[in-house]
């Protein structure tokens, strides 16, 4: 019986390791409070959602710095940092993707044109929890 606990905590380190290639995934820590990071593949929403309503009431405008994320809470804001560029840019959570899609995040075209993506149309990038206050530039 002794040899259990070691064993379990064994287990769980060695997948935070494992899974995240030796850095523990936002999975395991209180995901939303400020300071959590995340990184990920971004896409950015197609034209055909702009005027529609967005999961949290709001009418998306492709003019708006939003996002869509599945995990954060509604109001939430978040500094986006393109890994390849290093350019980076806030947005608030408004919407939530589909429960089936792998991206951390979905940008509206004015967040994903200030991280140089637009034409790709994807980005590996870091997403950081700032919190319900919208950021100074």
């Amino acid at each position: 019986m002794p040899l259990k606990l070691p064993a379990i905590l064994f287990f769980l380190c060695f997948s935070c390791f494992a899974r995240a290639g030796g850095l523990c995934s936002t999975d395991t820590l209180p995901f939303g409070k400020k300071g959590t990071v995340q990184t990920g593949t971004a896409s950015w929403y197609s034209d055909k959602f702009n005027g529609r309503k967005t999961a949290n009431g709001e009418i998306f405008s492709q003019s708006k710095f939003t996002a869509a994320h599945n995990k954060l809470p509604f109001g939430t804001w978040v500094k986006v940092t393109n890994l390849r560029n290093k350019k980076w840019v806030y947005v608030k959570v408004n919407d939530r993707l589909h429960y089936r899609n792998k991206r951390v995040i979905d940008l509206s075209r004015v967040a994903a044109a200030k991280l140089g993506m637009l034409s790709s149309g994807l980005a590996r990038v870091k997403v950081e929890v700032m919190g319900k206050k919208k950021p100074a530039d």
